[in-house]
């Protein structure tokens, strides 16, 4: 076994004062109540909320807190993601701190929520990280996993456990727990997704396994969502299917097919002739107009 608990911390979130105190408040009464766990993980944009006027530079004083935490307690520590002020861009960064209080690395979301989320830039690396004698992580933040190419790519590159901190608050969040139940299947690994509340989300945060079965899924209300997992199950099913069935990796891996959509010098005239990335604009019928 390769044994790991993990916590979501589903919580209420404002966008007109600081949440952090909040934060704080929650992950003592966690690890004072689940001692055991190891890795815990916040919503997007839980520290501020989602406006953009919040953003500030990086590294800060708010992440120097999370680090004390994270070493006060000996734990793997996501808080979230923060709106990050770099020159003349702002970013939906999220940092990973390690046991020890040091930052692993720092990752910013690389499909903003547009034309929603407007005036995010996205970020262009990905972040991979190994826990010590247990297995390999990566993180993608909400809108990200709606491009498979995403979670593929670092299931290739090794991940076993993608952490997804998300803020949705909006209609298709049941849409967003299937991509969550596909994502696990198709790329064999764990996905932890942990949403807000208020105006970080409606929660109903979920985690899922490798044959994208809900390990556990919480509701519209503040929960705490410790959980232990095995990541020799990952390998498992990357060897032998999920449930004994399809293997997807391998077969992507010895098909030879080439996907020429991804070459940088494709032009798509089907994509082009969809129109601008913006706002849908009000439509008015002609009866209305007459």
């Amino acid at each position: 076994m390769r044994s790991f608990s993990i916590a979501g911390i589903q919580m209420p979130v404002s966008a007109i004062q600081s949440n952090i105190p909040l934060m704080k408040i929650k992950l003592d009464v966690l690890m004072n109540v689940f001692p055991w766990v190891q890795m815990v993980v916040f919503s997007e944009l839980c520290a501020f909320g989602p406006l953009k006027k919040n953003a500030i530079e990086f590294p800060n004083s708010i992440e120097a807190d999370f680090q004390a935490l994270a070493k006060k307690y000996g734990i793997w520590l996501i808080p979230g993601s923060i709106f990050q002020k770099k020159q003349e861009q702002v970013f939906n960064t999220s940092t990973v701190i390690n046991p020890q209080g040091e930052i692993v690395g720092r990752y910013s979301k690389m499909f903003p929520f547009y034309p929603y989320e407007e005036g995010i830039s996205a970020g262009d690396n990905f972040l991979i990280w190994d826990v010590p004698n247990v297995g390999r992580f990566g993180i993608s933040i909400c809108y990200d996993m709606w491009f498979p190419e995403t979670s593929r790519t670092m299931a290739i590159k090794g991940v076993e456990v993608i952490i997804h901190p998300t803020l949705t608050g909006t209609l298709d969040r049941d849409v967003e727990l299937a991509i969550v139940k596909a994502t696990a299947a198709i790329n064999q690994c764990f996905v932890i997704d942990v949403n807000g509340l208020n105006a970080g989300g409606i929660g109903r945060s979920i985690f899922c396994d490798p044959d994208g079965r809900v390990l556990c899924q919480a509701g519209p209300t503040a929960q705490f969502l410790p959980l232990e997992i095995d990541l020799e199950v990952v390998k498992t099913r990357r060897e032998r299917g999920i449930l004994g069935l399809g293997q997807p990796l391998k077969s992507f891996r010895d098909n030879k097919v080439h996907f020429d959509i991804y070459d940088k010098d494709q032009r798509h005239s089907y994509l082009d002739s969809l129109g601008p990335l913006e706002k849908p604009k009000r439509k008015w019928s002609k009866l209305l107009l007459d």
